[in-house]
């Protein structure tokens, strides 16, 4: 049985989406998986959510007592510490899924007792190698696992669109940058995705279309059917799962070269940085031509079929079930 601490997802999608994706195997394989939410929300009522248990805050259930009957705890964030103590005080391990490198998300597991921490990226598995190469032996997590936000390329593929998108438009993932853009290329059309998190930029412009946050099963029908070329000019990125989402149609993805995205981008990406907004026309205007759009095409797909996640949700299944055998 295993048991799960988590935020609810319109908190931050793409943690909750990295989370379902590890979440879905496990109960495929015959696992009793449930979630109990963490934070406020609308829902009352237990609800199943794509084959998982969701467990509301609302609900008023006892936690504590669906963890002493656990065989496993999987955690994550901001509920890491809450999790983590129960599990030691019920003498139950536990799993970190990592989705960030802040000093924060390595600290929580400093006080021991993490018996698998998953790091979503080579990039991160190394930052967290130097934050505990300064803590005892003992302090680490007992195992380690990297584990890429899992994207199933059929679930999101599709015939992409016209419009040039962006996913969430606060100041950090580049919300001024598609404002600059649109400005300067009124002949082309731009889809602003709103975002669960942040201040939100939405040019009052003739050729923006602006659509609400969309859950992660609807992102294919609502917004990469919709999408020619993602923007991801993002400040941070520990991975970038919205351009991994878009590989899978072919869509050609122009990035700020974080660590993350150039990692999960890999030769598909197009890194342009994100204060070079003369940069960001070039390229788009170039890609808006036949021949450059096909190559860049070619090479997306090229990427997604490289990021299968099968072997890793594997490997990911086997150590969960490793630790549920003790």
């Amino acid at each position: 049985m295993v048991r799960v601490h988590a935020m609810p997802p319109e908190h931050n999608a793409g943690a909750e989406h990295m989370l379902v994706s590890m979440l879905r195997p496990l109960a495929e394989r015959g696992h009793d998986v449930s979630v109990w939410l963490s934070r406020y929300g609308k829902a009352r009522d237990v609800y199943d959510y794509r084959g998982l248990q969701v467990v509301p805050l609302e609900a008023r259930l006892d936690f504590p007592t669906a963890v002493r009957k656990a065989d496993v705890l999987i955690s994550h964030l901001e509920c890491v510490p809450s999790t983590t103590a129960l599990a030691r005080g019920y003498g139950k391990p536990v799993i970190v899924v990592c989705h960030n490198t802040h000093t924060a998300t390595f600290r929580n597991m400093a006080a021991g007792g993490t018996a698998l921490a998953v790091y979503n990226s080579q990039w991160m598995a190394r930052e967290a190698e130097l934050f505990f190469a300064e803590y005892p032996k003992g302090i680490r997590p007992q195992a380690e696992l990297i584990v890429r936000p899992p994207v199933f390329a059929g679930e999101y593929a599709t015939k992409p669109g016209k419009k040039i998108t962006l996913v969430n438009c606060n100041p950090e993932k580049g919300g001024h940058v598609l404002e600059q853009l649109a400005r300067r290329m009124p002949d082309v059309e731009f889809l602003a995705v709103t975002g669960a998190y942040g201040k939100q930029i939405l040019p009052d412009l003739p050729n923006v279309e602006i659509v609400e946050h969309a859950d992660g099963q609807d992102m294919r029908d609502q917004v990469y059917g919709r999408t020619r070329i993602l923007l991801m000019p993002s400040s941070y990125e520990s991975w970038g799962r919205a351009g991994v989402e878009a590989l899978a149609s072919g869509i050609p993805v122009v990035a700020h070269p974080t660590p993350g995205l150039t990692e999960s981008l890999g030769e598909a990406g197009i890194f342009v940085d994100r204060n070079d907004i003369d940069g960001y026309e070039a390229v788009l205007r170039k890609l808006l031509t036949a021949p450059e759009y096909r190559l860049a095409t070619k090479r997306a797909r090229a990427r997604s079929a490289e990021l299968n996640p099968s072997a890793e949700l594997d490997a990911w299944c086997h150590a969960v079930e490793t630790l549920t055998a003790r």
